[in-house]
């Protein structure tokens, strides 16, 4: 608003001083049509022979208003919920989706968001839907997917940066929903478990190696000490026994004779 400091001139104040004079001969009837209340969460722009009175808001409480040369506004500053209609978007990889989101503002100024937009609700909601639509615009489907939150900040900075000349302030931005078509899930979906059956099989090819190395150095260590392996095949066949009682076929190295009769004739 251009903030200009001339006054309402001399016919202005010959009809505000005719207002006073009517509301003074109708006293005390005229008095109820002059007082307005304006609650705590409200402000109210008067204007006096088409200009703001005192460039600013009244309120809250009890005001003044003439009844023939004041009009007033009031101007809700709770926080309002915008939900943002379904938008079809073209991402920059050439994928058609629909995105909706919800957009949480309030009014600090009631003076601008009276004298600077005719309706302030509409001109936010529609804004919201154009930069929702321009932003995402730049953004891959993956980076759509991924990163909502750094989405939604940078939506929340445009919008915030277009309507602060209106009186708004934009508290939050939330981006609900993305739906992409049925046929681009199904790729997703092959795509997503193609690359599960691939990391499977690397994790199972990493434990077969792990264990031939393992094995490798149990065989070594097996090769330097004959006694060795026969103590593990002492072992299992116990470790088989405790678990099954049915009759066991257990194969026995021959070299274990040898070494046994070897033993008995030196003694």
């Amino acid at each position: 608003i251009a903030d200009r400091q001339e006054g309402i001139g001399v016919c202005g104040w010959i009809l505000v001083s005719l207002s006073f004079l009517l509301v003074l001969i109708t006293f005390p009837i005229s008095i109820w049509a002059c007082i307005k209340v304006v609650r705590e969460y409200e402000r109210a722009v008067v204007f006096r022979l088409g200009r703001i009175l005192s460039k600013k808001a009244k309120g809250p409480g009890m005001i003044l208003v003439l009844p023939c040369t004041d009009r007033f506004t009031k101007v809700d500053l709770r926080t309002v919920t915008c939900k943002i209609p379904p938008q079809e978007i073209l991402t920059r990889d050439a994928v058609t989706a629909q995105v909706d989101g919800v957009v949480h503002y309030r009014i600090h100024s009631a003076v601008s968001a009276v004298a600077n937009v005719t309706d302030v609700h509409s001109a936010t909601l529609l804004l919201a839907q154009t930069t929702l639509r321009n932003v995402l615009g730049t953004q891959s489907l993956a980076q759509l997917l991924a990163g909502r939150e750094e989405i939604a900040h940078s939506i929340q900075a445009t919008l915030g940066g277009a309507t602060e000349q209106w009186g708004v302030k934009v508290a939050r931005v939330e981006i609900k929903d993305i739906r992409i078509p049925m046929a681009m899930q199904r790729a997703m979906a092959a795509e997503a478990e193609a690359a599960q059956e691939t990391r499977a099989k690397v994790v199972a090819a990493e434990g077969e190696l792990n264990a031939s190395k393992a094995l490798q150095q149990a065989s070594m260590v097996l090769a330097e000490s004959p006694a060795g392996l026969q103590l593990h095949y002492l072992q299992t066949l116990t470790t088989v026994a405790a678990q099954n009682n049915s009759t066991i076929v257990f194969p026995l190295p021959i070299n274990m004779f040898g070494s046994l009769g070897q033993k008995s004739t030196g003694g």
